[in-house]
């Protein structure tokens, strides 16, 4: 299915079912019933993926039909746009369904065959429910006019002005086209256009820690991207280096790539990491053990590790996914204490309130991508990570610790991001 409409339909559902809610936040459900739940929300994502695609050929069909084309120009610009229609879709659908281990593809291909199919599914779906809401409203405000008529005994308005109709259907062909523009944008630049987030949190030492978080290696997160990254990471220079889960996307064809990235920084405490749900949806726990191991980055599952500086010990602690892995937090903090600052790795930060209660200095945490595609109004933010937790990104507070979530460098089921733009996360702990 089209991995735009999963991504703001799909996961809508989450926050809408309480089923859901339990598979989102860890809680037990049995396989039958993730099974149902799962069948269920796909078909229906299916479904709408599939009414949107026809319902803007039929309004294309009906712009090109009122126009002035011969009625044999006509039909060939229907025919063209339906099989354009159609050759998206599939593409869309062939990528998230079949995943491609294609590790470095040319980058006009690569916008060809992977980014023109993931914009066209958020865009399409966009421009289907803006051309849909605006033709409810316009036929309810006939409706309206109507009955306003007949009840006050006014005559019928006079003739349409062409010209103000012509304005009209040029304002309704913006809007219809916006979607298109703005995943454009949020494709070409802002999923590019990195920011360094930096903070200075109390911790107990002085420490320089870098966070990645989401990296998603796949199509459109190429060993060449992930290197830009890792250059950043290592002018940093940073004591520690942290990666909070999903190294992939779909396919571990690119985990050994993003390891040996990751490997070249050298941090003066080393790299840690913990794992994601989409590392345990799509890489065998063999591969996972074995490819950590060969590229030296010790992989914290339900475990830590103490070391010892010139100011004193501090903790790297690491729990795993708290949906898709075995999470067990007290086997993660087992023979620390208070006392010892502690880190604690976790892809997911709805770990966070048990954490504070055992005294975790700090937590940090990924997954949500800080919404990637997020609505800023005055009072609030709007994204579908916003409705799913309450920690999507930034800095929470529970007495004296402290939980940081970052948006991540990579995107899932759509290369775009708008409003969320990637992050590498620097914290100047003192």
């Amino acid at each position: 299915m089209p991995p735009g409409l999963t991504l703001l339909f799909c996961e809508g559902l989450f926050i809408l079912s309480p089923a859901m809610n339990e598979m989102n936040t860890g809680l037990p459900l049995s396989p039958v019933t993730l099974e149902l739940i799962s069948s269920a929300y796909r078909v229906l994502v299916l479904a709408l993926a599939v009414l949107a695609q026809l319902y803007l050929f039929v309004r294309f069909r009906e712009a090109v039909r009122s126009s002035r084309l011969s009625r044999r120009a006509a039909s060939r610009v229907v025919g063209a746009a339906g099989l354009a229609i159609v050759t998206l879709f599939s593409l869309s659908g062939f990528i998230l369904a079949r995943p491609m281990a294609w590790l470095d593809p040319p980058p006009a291909l690569q916008a060809a065959l992977f980014y023109l199919p993931s914009l066209w599914s958020v865009g399409s779906l966009t421009c289907a429910l803006i051309l849909l809401t605006l033709r409810v409203a316009g036929e309810a405000g006939r409706r309206a006019g109507r009955l306003w008529r007949n009840a006050t005994g006014r005559k019928p308005a006079d003739p349409v002005d062409t010209g103000r109709r012509r304005f009209v259907k040029a304002g309704v062909g913006t809007l219809a086209a916006a979607p298109f523009v703005l995943t454009g944008y949020g494709a070409a630049y802002a999923g590019r256009a990195y920011t360094v987030e930096e903070r200075s949190l109390p911790f107990g030492l002085p420490l320089r820690v870098v966070q990645l978080t989401d990296i998603h290696a796949g199509l459109t997160m190429t060993r060449r991207e992930m290197r830009r990254y890792a250059d950043e990471v290592i002018a940093l220079e940073p004591d520690l280096f942290v990666l909070t889960g999903d190294y992939v996307t779909n396919t571990s064809a690119f985990l050994p790539d993003c390891l040996e990235e990751m490997a070249r920084v050298r941090a003066r405490y080393g790299t840690f990491a913990v794992l994601g749900n989409h590392d345990h949806w799509y890489v065998r726990p063999s591969e996972l053990t074995a490819l950590f191991r060969q590229s030296g980055i010790p992989l914290l599952r339900n475990d830590s590790r103490l070391i010892a500086t010139a100011r004193g010990p501090f903790a790297v602690a690491g729990i795993d996914d708290l949906n898709a892995g075995r999470p067990d937090l007290q086997a993660a903090l087992r023979g620390l204490t208070p006392a010892v600052p502690t880190i604690l790795l976790s892809h997911r930060p709805e770990i966070f309130p048990d954490a504070a209660a055992r005294g975790v200095a700090l937590t940090l945490a990924g997954h949500y991508h800080g919404g990637q595609i997020k609505l800023t109004l005055p009072s609030r933010e709007i994204s579908v990570a916003h409705l799913r937790t309450p920690y999507p990104e930034g800095l929470y507070r529970i007495g004296e610790s402290r939980l940081y979530v970052s948006r991540g460098i990579g995107t899932s089921l759509t290369p775009v991001r708008l409003n969320a733009r990637p992050e590498i996360t620097l914290l100047n702990l003192v």
